[in-house]
């Protein structure tokens, strides 16, 4: 089944020359499906006294993977052309360990994930949602609405609303 895996994955992958060698990447289709069922965009504002505004902005992008799947976030990592890739140690009983992809520079966030998904329309109605939510917070940031006291109220208000599990079905 392993095999059965990692030719899906080879489907779905090029060759790109990077740093002039030859490394696979993977689709935006691929990558599209991988955030929609294993991804998060995430806004954090913790207050602060350090900040005019009394909080600081913190915008990223995670993808969490099992251990056996570290390869597919270094993909999607040369792929994206920016990133981390790091192992997170579960505590918690009942998960495995495993490996996360995570875009948290603003600048990044600003030049290539949100264009990315603005190119690459999410699929699931929820993970949509959260990515409209996320760009609308930073393109905030970008034009420094997120230094007043005003903008950080509006950006916790859209950071509420992001994020929410549902249950039931319509």
């Amino acid at each position: 089944m392993k095999n059965k895996k990692r030719g899906s994955q080879l489907r779905h992958s090029t060759l790109a020359s990077v740093g002039g060698r030859t490394k696979p990447i993977l689709s935006p289709d691929y990558i599209v499906g991988l955030v929609d069922g294993e991804g998060c965009f995430y806004a954090n504002v913790p207050s602060s006294t350090r900040y005019q505004a009394g909080a600081r902005v913190e915008l990223s992008l995670h993808i969490k993977m099992q251990a056996s799947d570290r390869q597919l976030l270094e993909k999607v990592k040369r792929t994206m052309g920016c990133g981390a890739v790091y192992f997170q140690k579960e505590q918690r009983p009942n998960h495995a360990q495993c490996w996360r992809y995570t875009v948290g520079s603003h600048h990044n966030i600003l030049k290539k994930v949100i264009p990315f998904f603005s190119h690459h329309s999410l699929q699931s109605a929820s993970k949509s949602k959260n990515f409209q939510l996320f760009k609308e917070i930073s393109l905030m940031v970008e034009s420094k609405k997120h230094l007043t006291k005003r903008g950080i109220a509006k950006i916790r208000q859209l950071k509420k609303q992001m994020n929410q599990k549902t249950i039931g079905l319509a």
